[in-house]
């Protein structure tokens, strides 16, 4: 079992940028990926990054603000907001899963990370 940590939530203003770190307690997985919720909306699928391949994905309303990476030195993938709007205010969380898993689908996941806050307000 993969145990996940998230890191670098905080509060931000428009237009601002925030780097979120996940680490992975092992390096036994093939995708990461980020999902957020928002206060009353339902979950959503950010984001998620393959091993080894890096493929990455994203959703529509953050492909030209987010970026993906990771490190395999430290069992650790990076998701990059820049350019941050009011709507991308809630919580974000980590997930692991195998590489049957799609992207968007908060099912296929098995392994999440207590989650981290990003609030964008001025």
């Amino acid at each position: 079992q993969v145990h996940l940590v998230e890191s670098g939530g905080g509060l931000v203003q428009p237009g601002g940028s925030l780097i979120l770190s996940c680490t992975a307690s092992k390096s036994a997985y093939d995708v990461i990926g980020w999902f957020r919720q928002a206060s009353g909306k339902e979950r959503e699928g950010v984001s998620c990054i393959s091993s080894p391949a890096d493929a990455t994905w994203f959703t529509n309303s953050v492909k030209d603000r987010f970026s993906i990476s990771r490190d395999s030195t430290k069992n650790t993938v990076y998701l990059h907001l820049n350019n941050l709007k009011p709507e991308d205010t809630g919580i974000y969380y980590c997930v692991a899963g195998d590489r049957s898993v799609v992207c968007a689908y908060s099912r296929d996941f098995s392994t999440w990370g207590q989650g981290t806050q990003v609030t964008v307000s001025s």
